[in-house]
């Protein structure tokens, strides 16, 4: 028995700056409109600065819910979005990531810098340890993540990612293409896959 797919919210990872590619901003705020037009909600970090505060505002302009998630030691440096209409303020980072997991229905990775990639990969450890079974997006606008996507391929050539450890990683090279992706990746759950999945014990990290 199939159940009809409904995504309630997204959670994007990408950085407080915005790059030196104009078509990274141009990303996010396209991504923001999708997502709005689409009845999903965004999770994201909480910021106003950079491709967070891009995809936010987007995300609001077009009439989207915005759920923001920030430290308290960040909220001046990256600006916290004081319009979304969820803004929490959490002690440290575990407890940031901890919300926007259970917040969120699926990640998506947006150009970033250590934080993002930070995020994004402790997301697909999870994943690849049966943790979790969330879909996971990266958004490879302008072949941004092309060198690690060729490092799990040397990962995969010397035998770090083994048989039943496999990468559950989807790569969208337009935004266009990630809520189709995901919709895609959800579809074959049945009811019993989701209530396997509901039953998982609460990730800590």
């Amino acid at each position: 028995m199939q159940r009809p797919v409904s995504i309630q919210k997204i959670c994007v990872y990408c950085g407080s700056g915005p790059g030196l590619n104009p078509a990274f901003v141009q990303a996010a705020r396209t991504l923001g409109r999708i997502l709005a037009e689409a009845g999903i909600g965004l999770v994201y970090g909480g910021g106003s600065i950079g491709l967070m505060g891009e995809i936010a505002r987007s995300v609001l302009d077009h009439g989207g819910h915005v759920t923001g998630i920030i430290p308290g030691f960040l909220s001046e440096r990256e600006h916290m979005l004081l319009d979304a209409q969820e803004l929490i303020v959490v002690d440290d980072m575990h407890q940031r990531k901890q919300l926007m997991f259970a917040k969120s229905e699926a990640f998506v990775a947006m150009p970033g810098g250590l934080g993002t990639l930070e995020e994004f990969v402790e997301q697909l450890t999870w994943s690849q340890l049966g943790q979790h079974e969330k879909p996971i997006v990266l958004a490879n606008i302008q072949r941004f993540w092309n060198p690690l996507l060729a490092l799990f391929d040397d990962m995969h050539a010397d035998a770090f990612i083994r048989p039943g450890l496999e990468l559950k990683l989807l790569v969208a090279d337009r935004v266009e293409d990630i809520v189709p992706s995901i919709a895609k990746a959800l579809a074959p759950q049945t009811v019993a896959d989701q209530a396997k999945a509901e039953a998982k014990v609460e990730i800590k990290f």
